[in-house]
């Protein structure tokens, strides 16, 4: 479910309008998170530490309001719930895009995530088709200790869905940091509500 923002007494009216007619309206900001609580946090319960990470963040997304605004068109649209893609890599080093709906229990997210993995695992090639504007995309690079990061763009193509990134889990003064690259687009989202995610993710991966 969706509701349409009304422009003309929306706050970010101007904002909006101004930076919805760029070419490139995202901007990308990375930092560094905590992941030390939320490493053993996952090895205690038995599931994926990806899995579990993963969860917290659709969690953050969701629980502030700005990160469920999306622009289709002209339009500024809020929906009840943000859902995921992300990248599962196959045996032979290709990838396909999986989708995963939004649930606040854990259990059941990853048993999604599983049956999901399953599916694309038996495909070849890469699907581009989307499931609806209510996603965000999520991508790891596990390997990669990065400290910035850029997307591949059609900027013939209207988007307004955040993207996350997140990189290699390293030993920092004995914590287990991990980068996180956020892409937002400036025309619903600014630094402000960028650091909030942040805060807030960071707070779920220490629960």
């Amino acid at each position: 479910m969706r509701t349409k923002v009304d422009l003309e007494t929306w706050v970010r009216k101007e904002h909006f309008k101004i930076f919805n007619s760029f070419d490139e309206p995202y901007y990308s900001i990375n930092v560094d998170v905590d992941c030390t609580t939320a490493y053993r946090r996952a090895k205690e319960l038995g599931v994926s530490f990806y899995l579990y990470y993963l969860h917290c963040a659709i969690t953050a997304i969701n629980d502030i309001e700005i990160f469920r605004y999306r622009a289709i068109s002209d339009e500024v649209f809020v929906y009840d719930k943000i859902n995921v893609t992300h990248i599962v890599l196959r045996p032979d080093e290709t990838f396909g895009i999986g989708f995963i709906e939004y649930q606040t229990d854990l259990n059941e997210f990853v048993a999604a995530a599983n049956i999901e993995k399953d599916r694309i695992l038996a495909t070849k090639g890469l699907s581009l088709d989307l499931p609806g504007d209510n996603i965000i995309h999520f991508s790891a690079l596990p390997g990669i200790k990065f400290t910035g990061l850029t997307h591949a763009r059609s900027f013939g193509f209207k988007d307004s869905s955040t993207k996350l990134s997140v990189g290699k889990l390293t030993e920092v003064n004995g914590k287990k940091m991990m980068p996180l690259s956020i892409t937002v687009h400036h025309g619903l989202t600014d630094g402000l509500h960028v650091g909030r995610f942040i805060d807030h993710y960071q707070q779920l991966l220490n629960r």
